[in-house]
């Protein structure tokens, strides 16, 4: 695609204070920074700008305006002018190179100069509430600036919103073309509706718009990827996790050291993940998504956890025992992901597991090998795909806890089990043993990383036995 050249449309966000401006420009950027949100009035005093797009200059410039406080008051003081103008245009004019009525205005005065300056504007309605006189008074001022307006309804994921009634009363003083759009519930597809609809506007900047869009998509689609392969890495690494000690010896310590080291690495791959999507660390507190200031609240290792996960456990861990890392000590050998508790032996998982280890525990014979348990490895993919989920739909406006689907039941797809099972076998692939590491083939990365993405398209299912490898 060429690109595009020439100075960017500028568009002014108006709206009545408090109609979510700066939050649509929050969501808009991907910039949880920026501007203010509150529900204290007038947040927003003066005009601020940010630029979408880099192809290779900013496409569109955005200008976020104070709040209109007073419309019914300035369309009175506006009466007589307008009247008397040339034109709408020429009122609003006039108004702006006097004292905006000794200041009482002077918000307002921001507002319409900007948008006088600007190509067009988004007028942000905070659907939740009903239209009432105000909202009339503004849409007639701001129309008589003489620039394209696109009403985009806010909050219309919220139940309280009726975007029915708004389409019907801005149909009613002859706004036809609307873009509804929610700052806190991100829905992808609703940006490219918005834009699209700009296009239809403002056919001049039609091709910067598409050029825009196309860029968005692809930021998009390379963004989840990277987020797909953050989980994939945190996967193998915990699959392919090993440590030995003498039959003799008493596996606790190193027990306690490797649980320590997979709530490290799995808090690691949640801090790359919220970096990735532009979130800060200290805006999660979710019940359903256990995390706290970007930290799983909820132990990895806690059975309840796993079971609230519909993820089976070995009979030690049902009564009441600590999931996590397996070790066959009837053998002498070892039990490379064995569902069962600490020091309960293979448990049910014993024959699809001897299977898999028996030329590890045949050489390794006199020693004792610990490894993740199945049931960690389906907790942290659900975790992940979990959190990703969650992730793809936040709007970075949004101020409350976040809210994710009810927990997956055991592992995410039967594709990430068999593709992350497999990483058992191969200890040097785990950047956690870092005697062996030499990291998994990039084909493997890459390969458990689609299976991911496939899984974030899958609806959750109960199905997929956590214990069979």
């Amino acid at each position: 695609m060429n690109p595009i050249t020439g100075n960017p449309l500028q568009l002014a966000v108006v709206g009545h204070t408090n109609a979510g401006k700066t939050s649509l420009l929050r969501t808009l950027t991907r910039d949880a920074r920026f501007g203010e949100v509150s529900d204290r009035p007038a947040t927003t005093r003066d005009v601020a700008r940010i630029d979408l797009g880099s192809d290779p200059a900013a496409a569109v410039a955005l200008f976020d305006t104070p709040g209109l406080e007073d419309a019914l008051g300035l369309r009175a003081h506006l009466d007589e002018g307008l009247a008397q103008a040339v034109d709408p245009v020429a009122g609003i004019e006039a108004f702006l190179q006097g004292d905006h009525d000794q200041g009482r205005y002077e918000q307002e005065a921001r507002v319409l100069r900007q948008l006088l300056q600007s190509d067009a504007a988004l007028l942000v309605i905070d659907s939740r509430e009903p239209m009432r006189a105000k909202h009339r008074e503004e849409l007639r001022l701001l129309a008589a600036c003489g620039r394209p307006l696109l009403p985009v309804l806010n909050f219309v994921a919220d139940p309280t919103a009726d975007a029915a009634d708004w389409r019907t009363q801005l149909a009613r003083l002859g706004q036809h073309v609307l873009a509804e759009f929610d700052t806190v519930v991100l829905d992808a597809g609703a940006e490219d509706r918005l834009f699209e609809k700009l296009g239809l506007m403002l056919d001049a900047h039609r091709d910067r718009l598409t050029a825009l869009q196309a860029e968005r998509r692809d930021e998009r689609r390379t963004t989840i990827m990277a987020a797909c392969r953050v989980v994939a890495e945190l996967l193998i690494d915990a699959a392919a996790l090993r440590r030995t000690a003498g039959t003799d010896e008493d596996p606790a310590p190193t027990r306690t050291a490797m649980r320590d080291q997979l709530r490290e690495r799995e808090q690691a791959a949640v801090a790359a993940l919220l970096d990735l999507f532009r979130f800060e660390l200290g805006a999660y507190q979710a019940p359903d998504l256990p995390l706290d200031d970007g930290t799983w609240r909820e132990d990895l290792f806690d059975p309840d956890h796993l079971r609230a996960f519909g993820i089976r456990t070995g009979s030690a861990v049902a009564a009441g025992g600590m999931a996590g890392l397996g070790v066959d000590a009837m053998t002498g050998g070892l039990s490379l992901g064995a569902a069962t508790a600490i020091g309960a032996g293979l448990g049910a998982a014993a024959g699809a597991t001897d299977r898999l280890i028996r030329p590890w525990w045949v050489r390794l014979q006199g020693r004792q090998v610990l490894a993740p348990d199945v049931a960690v490895l389906a907790l942290l993919a659900a975790r992940q795909i979990m959190l990703l989920r969650a992730l793809l739909r936040r709007g970075h406006a949004a101020t409350q806890r976040l809210q994710s689907e009810a927990p997956a039941g055991g592992w995410p797809s039967r594709q990430l089990r068999r593709r992350v099972l497999r990483c058992r076998m191969h200890p040097a692939w785990s950047r956690l043993n870092q005697s062996l590491s030499g990291g998994a083939p990039p084909r493997v990365a890459q390969r458990i990383a689609e299976a991911v993405e496939q899984a974030l398209d899958e609806a959750p299912s109960a199905s997929v036995d956590q214990h069979r490898g």
